[in-house]
């Protein structure tokens, strides 16, 4: 009963979201589930070139496999594979594999899983919850422009390039932009760009996502061989399964 009554408050944020225009965050989060439910992937894989920059500049390849079940599940495989090392999200929290071992999951809800991702699958209401623990005022709101596109912003004034904020494309909205505070102190600004989208079933995945603290680049992410509405084992996202598990989902 929980469960309906929670599918019909989502199904009534929406509607209300698109008859009174988007004004606000909340109704940005309600028109983004509505333009894409019952549509979006539940799962996807890809394979993830990853490069991280020291301060210096000296750049780091890795090669990771990925495997996402919508809402709240991603699993991240680093090559070699057979080596066991990797990253577990799931039911709340983030598990850090070393050799096949982990010393335990924490509490953790993975931003760019939730406005990236989660917010096609899940309730509105717990959107919008995720988001507020984010730091990001749902009150705050206007348009700008970003890569030639209109975009809608959350969480900042214009000319605000500083306070937690998110940015979503205005057509088809999807997810483009993310400032939050970062650092020990949180002090430092990191934003996160969702670049080069490409359709996925009935949603998008960004082939290109680019990380920044306080301007200066930190790491690209390229993501080929996206496969949308796998067949997956759902004992990928399950941590004591880690490496019994058939991990050759990428392939």
């Amino acid at each position: 009963m929980k469960y309906i009554c929670a599918i019909g408050l989502t199904m009534m944020l929406a509607a209300s979201a698109f008859a009174g225009g988007i004004k606000n965050g909340n109704d940005l989060i309600a028109a983004m589930y509505a333009k894409y439910a019952g549509k979006w992937y539940k799962t996807l894989t890809f394979e993830q070139k990853t490069t991280n920059f020291a301060p210096d500049g000296k750049a780091e390849v890795h090669t990771w496999y990925e495997a996402m079940k919508v809402p709240g599940c991603l699993r991240i495989d680093i090559a070699p594979t057979e080596q066991g090392d990797g990253i577990l999200f799931a039911d709340g929290k983030v598990f850090s594999f070393k050799g096949g071992v982990t010393m335990g999951g924490r509490e953790f809800v993975h931003p760019l899983m939730v406005v990236g991702f989660d917010v096609y699958a899940q309730p509105v209401e717990t959107t919008i919850e995720q988001v507020k623990k984010m730091g990001i005022n749902l009150a705050i709101f206007h348009i700008e422009k970003w890569q030639g596109q209109s975009v809608y912003v959350v969480g900042a004034e214009k000319g605000d390039m500083r306070s937690p904020q998110l940015w979503v494309d205005k057509k088809r909205l999807i997810f483009t932009r993310l400032i939050q505070h970062s650092g020990k102190d949180r002090k430092s600004v990191s934003e996160t760009q969702f670049n080069k989208y490409v359709k996925a079933g009935g949603g998008w995945v960004a082939a290109e996502v680019l990380f920044y603290v306080d301007g200066k680049q930190t790491t690209t992410e390229e993501y080929t061989r996206i496969k949308a509405d796998a067949k997956l084992n759902n004992d990928l996202w399950d941590p004591e399964k880690w490496m019994s598990v058939d991990r050759n989902y990428w392939k």
